[in-house]
Formats: C-alpha cells, sequence, structure tokens
C-alpha cells in the first residue's frame, strides 16, 4: 500500500517543499509526499530548490501551489496531514478527501533568516536535518498494525521528542 502524505506550511517554497522531497527520497515507494500552501507564494524558494536538487531531484519536480488543490474532486485520497508551519496549524483547512490523521511538526523558516549567504545556506540545512529526523522517525512507525487515535497520538509525540538527545 502507498500512504498519500500532504505537508502544509503557508508559503509552500521551503519547508514543505524540503519535507515533501525528503519523504519522497526516504520512502521507497511506501509513501507518496505531496506539498501545498494556504497563500504560496508561486515559488520555490531558490535555497529550497538547491537543497532538493541535491537529494536528487530536479527542480522542475517542485512548485509552490494551493492547499485546495488537495481538497478538489480528483485529488489523491491523503492518509495524513502535516503542517509544518505554525502559521498554517492555525488556519482553518479545506475538508481533506480520505479523513487524514493530521499532524503539526513546526519548524523555524529557513525562508525568514536574513545574513549572508552562508547563514541562509545553515538555516536550510538544520530545517531539512529536522525535517529529516522527525520524517525517519515517522517511516518508523508501524502504520499497518496501529489505530488511527494512537497514530495520531504517534505523530504528535514525534515532533516533541524529535531534537531530544538519542533520537
Amino acid at each position: 500500500m502507498t500512504y498519500n502524505i500532504l505537508f502544509l506550511c503557508t508559503g509552500n517554497s521551503a519547508r514543505s517543499i524540503i519535507a515533501e522531497a525528503v519523504l519522497n527520497r526516504e520512502a521507497a515507494g511506501r509513501f507518496r509526499a505531496y506539498s501545498a500552501g494556504s497563500a504560496p507564494k508561486g515559488e520555490v524558494n531558490p535555497h529550497a530548490l538547491a537543497l532538493v536538487e541535491s537529494l536528487g531531484f530536479a527542480a522542475s519536480d517542485f512548485r509552490s501551489k494551493a492547499w485546495d488543490e488537495f481538497a478538489r474532486p480528483g485529488a489523491p485520497p491523503l492518509d495524513f496531514v502535516i503542517t509544518v508551519c505554525d502559521n498554517a496549524a492555525g488556519e482553518v483547512c479545506p475538508v481533506w478527501p480520505g479523513r487524514p490523521v493530521s499532524a503539526h511538526w513546526g519548524i523555524p523558516d529557513p525562508a525568514a533568516v536574513e545574513g549572508s549567504q552562508a547563514q541562509i545556506a545553515a538555516a536550510f540545512a538544520e530545517a531539512a536535518r529536522q525535517l529529516g529526523t522527525r520524517i525517519r522517525l515517522f517511516l518508523s512507525l508501524p502504520l499497518e498494525t496501529i489505530d488511527q487515535l494512537s497514530l495520531q497520538t504517534r505523530l504528535r509525540e514525534i515532533h516533541e521528542r524529535a531534537d531530544a538527545p538519542g533520537a
């Protein structure tokens, strides 16, 4: 079975794009990740594009898009919806097809970092590291044998323990 997961942030230009790429790379066909935003910027941040290209994807594989694309008839049924920014977590989301399990994994916005190119690149690398840690913990869950309520709890716990020592 392939699970569909949607990563959400406000602008869909950095964090959700990175999460989409990391999960699609790590999941080995077990998942199909997508990303979207509540108020998409219309373009992917160049630093995020460089990061996804370093994972082996083409920049053209990614675009900034609105979350309502995934609430329309014909959209893939979603198994999971994960917000990666605090703003999107507080917004009223569309009704998603498939009754997905949802969680919030707030990650600081690397696109908001000001400074040298090295400082900005470091912020993007840190966001990718944090998302990668959460995604690897997520991939270790026994999805086939866990009930939906327990799964909801485990997804929330991933965020809380992701950066703890030994995670």
